[in-house]
């Protein structure tokens, strides 16, 4: 993949017939400092350092070309979320270089953004479901959890504000289907409106598993449910989804594996901590060729556990079936 090629021609070990190291290439290298460095906002790109991240975000480009026809979903100065890149990428199918000429997008971007638009303040700091990764034809997509009552409706009023009091942030007039009809003719509340537009864009990329890593069915803030998982959504909205509670340790965790200079083995979460209740739960069907006595996971350290999800999600990612993996993250 262009990634790997990347990877191997920036190679601090690899040299050249001469000696001399062979030219780095750039881009990567430098996105992967600015990263480290650096917290990203997309709105700060226009400033100082703006130009850098242009530089590296179309080197980016460049790379995906190389190996994939794309399309670009629009999020400049951070308009749709601050936290993605300014031109976010859908990888469509792999090519070669003979059919960058015969390429037809299989995708209608216009349809993708307009659901985006719709759906972004149903999740965590508007980071809506996003596909990252293309294996085989399966897009595996990345999101926040989704967004608790508090930022839901304190994003919505923020929004009906500086949209000019305007009574509807994800329609225009025109542009009502059959089944937006059908939402707005019933006593629908707010929490049904973006979570079915975040069923939508699930379902246009054709996302069949949602795997949720959250230790917690909800996570609380000053007393406040700031975001809650699919899997206690008391409306079921997402049951036609195949729905797994794979729980793993927050980044707060990860503080101690720093401060055991980054060893793992022996290192396990501690599961009697007061917010942790979200149990593992997978179907059977997923996990009978595998081998794994899930029912010990507490006991395992970061490597096993890790290694063991590592090998649930790689067997749906190879299954014959038509499986999207998605798996939001908890803010």
């Amino acid at each position: 993949m262009a990634g790997a090629r990347a990877a191997a021609a920036t190679s601090p070990g690899s040299s050249s017939s001469s000696g001399n190291p062979p030219p780095r290439e750039p881009g990567l290298g430098e996105l992967l400092e600015e990263f480290s460095r650096t917290q990203y906002r997309a709105k700060d790109c226009s400033g100082a350092g703006g130009s850098k991240v242009e530089r590296i975000e179309k080197r980016c480009l460049e790379l995906f070309g190389r190996d994939y026809c794309y399309s670009v979903i629009q999020n400049v100065n951070g308009d749709i979320c601050g936290h993605y890149p300014q031109h976010i990428v859908f990888l469509e199918y792999e090519s070669s270089e003979k059919e960058k000429d015969t390429f037809q997008s299989t995708v209608q971007v216009s349809k993708l953004q307009d659901l985006v638009n719709r759906s972004k303040t149903a999740r965590c700091r508007g980071r809506f479901v996003c596909p990252v990764i293309l294996f085989r034809g399966k897009h595996i997509c990345r999101s926040a959890t989704l967004a608790g009552w508090g930022e839901l409706y304190g994003r919505t009023g923020y929004n009906y504000i500086f949209s000019g009091g305007a009574d509807d942030a994800w329609a225009d007039a025109e542009d009502i289907t059959e089944e937006d009809c059908a939402l707005r003719s019933s006593d629908t509340h707010l929490f049904d409106k973006v979570r079915g537009y975040d069923i939508k864009l699930l379902r246009y990329l054709s996302v069949k598993y949602i795997c949720d890593l959250m230790v917690e069915n909800k996570k609380v803030k000053f007393g406040m449910n700031v975001t809650s998982s699919e899997k206690v959504d008391k409306a079921q909205r997402y049951a036609d989804f195949t729905l797994l509670s794979i729980p793993y340790p927050g980044c707060e965790f990860f503080k101690e594996y720093k401060d055991r200079d980054y060893m793992a083995e022996g290192l396990i979460f501690n599961w009697k901590q007061d917010y942790v209740d979200a149990p593992l739960s997978i179907p059977d069907f997923l996990t009978c060729s595998l081998n794994i006595d899930w029912s010990q996971y507490q006991s395992w350290d970061l490597v096993q556990q890790t290694q063991n999800y590592l090998k649930l999600l790689l067997s749906i990612i190879n299954s014959d079936g038509w499986a999207h993996p998605h798996i939001p993250e908890a803010c």
